[in-house]
């Protein structure tokens, strides 16, 4: 499971001074000719080995590159069985080493520098809420993180409650009554002062509350404005009862349909700029990969099942449909298999969001949209 805790680490990772070499190797599903994962991670490595041996570079650096490029060779040596993309960023120099599985296939790549490269990482990983679930009662809560249909407990705090609080008449009723709600409460502002802390540091996107029926509404009440505003849904379960798996999959529900409420949104967003013309948007794979093709677009949005021939200019970045040669430098274009994951490269490369559409939408039968940075002059007619 990606934690927190490892984002954070490799947004941390620096070289000092030694060269870091940050590997994207898709894991792909079978297909008839294509190179296997190994062979990939050997053609990349291949990539950097004169960099080993080049004597501009100072002895620590080549020393630790070489010891990268085994380091990877060996823990590569097998291909993942999950589908997705493996991340890896390494410094051997400064013992640095940290290996990534990401959901999504990214484009095969590494990168030497004095950093890790990590936004193609922090682009897909963008995609996914991380989910924060508090199983809350009146003495006893849990905390779990849910992300990426994965889940772990964090935290567990008990504390005080009165046994039988409803075991007196009259007035030491109400007595004890007023003491069990009070040890209540003192117990949600406890559990509360621990999500403000989690949420603070970013640890989570969204918050899901679970619990019994007559104790969630009463812990919701006491939610202070920032945390109820990252509340997406609540649900009813028996903390003595529930199993992991059932938490798990109450949670992921909630934070799917919440996923698909913000995706239909962002087409909706789309389509109206389009409409109305302000902010600048773009509808329409023709109109969207010449706006990549300018760094425009600030966010993407691409149908899940969205796949399409095209072609690409190496030398200005120019994305299309079709052509023969670019109409910006006059180059060859070279033809790719699906123009729609060279535009996600791009966006990607240029810092904008990728957005992949699940639930059917109007943007089906346009595969792409996007919201622009800012207005596009117009499209080359060959380009189309």
């Amino acid at each position: 499971m990606i934690t927190q805790e490892q984002v954070d680490r490799v947004l941390r990772l620096s070289g000092n001074g030694l060269p870091c070499v940050s590997l994207y190797v898709p894991v792909l599903p079978e297909q008839p000719g294509r190179s296997t994962f190994m062979t990939r991670v050997a053609s990349l490595l291949d990539g950097i080995r004169p960099l080993s041996l080049d004597r501009s570079l100072d002895h620590a650096a080549r020393l630790s590159l070489r010891e990268d490029i085994v380091k990877l060779e060996k823990s590569l040596a097998f291909e993942p069985h999950q589908p997705g993309a493996v991340a890896v960023f390494a410094c051997s120099g400064k013992d640095v080493y940290e290996e990534v599985w990401l959901p999504r296939p990214t484009r095969e790549r590494i990168v030497v520098d004095s950093d890790p490269y990590v936004r193609p990482m922090l682009a897909v990983l963008d995609e996914y809420d991380r989910a924060c679930a508090v199983i809350v009662d009146r003495g006893t809560g849990q905390i779990w993180e849910h992300y990426l249909d994965q889940a772990r407990e964090l935290e567990a705090i008990r504390d005080r409650t009165l046994r039988k609080p409803d075991y007196a008449a009259g007035l030491a009723e109400d007595r004890v009554r007023n003491k069990a709600d009070e040890l209540s409460k003192r117990h949600f502002r406890k559990l509360i002062g621990e999500l403000k802390q989690l949420f603070g540091r970013r640890a989570f996107d969204v918050l899901v509350v679970g619990g019994h029926s007559y104790e969630v509404p009463n812990f919701i009440r006491f939610l202070p404005r920032d945390l109820r505003e990252r509340l997406i849904g609540d649900f009813t379960v028996d903390r003595e009862t529930a199993t992991p798996a059932d938490i798990r999959n109450r949670v992921q529900k909630i934070v799917s349909d919440h996923a698909h409420q913000e995706q239909r949104q962002l087409v909706g967003d789309i389509l109206e700029a389009k409409a109305a013309g302000r902010p600048p948007s773009a509808v329409g794979l023709d109109e969207t990969l010449w706006a990549a093709s300018l760094a425009a677009v600030g966010t993407l949005a691409a149908d899940e099942e969205a796949a399409a021939p095209g072609v690409v200019c190496d030398r200005d970045g120019l994305l299309a449909r079709s052509g023969e040669s670019c109409p910006l430098c006059g180059d060859p274009l070279r033809e790719v298999p699906d123009i729609i994951d060279a535009l996600a490269e791009t966006v990607i490369d240029d810092g904008g969001e990728i957005r992949h559409i699940e639930p059917e939408t109007e943007l089906r039968t346009h595969l792409t949209g996007a919201l622009l940075r800012f207005e596009l002059p117009p499209r080359p007619a060959a380009a189309g």
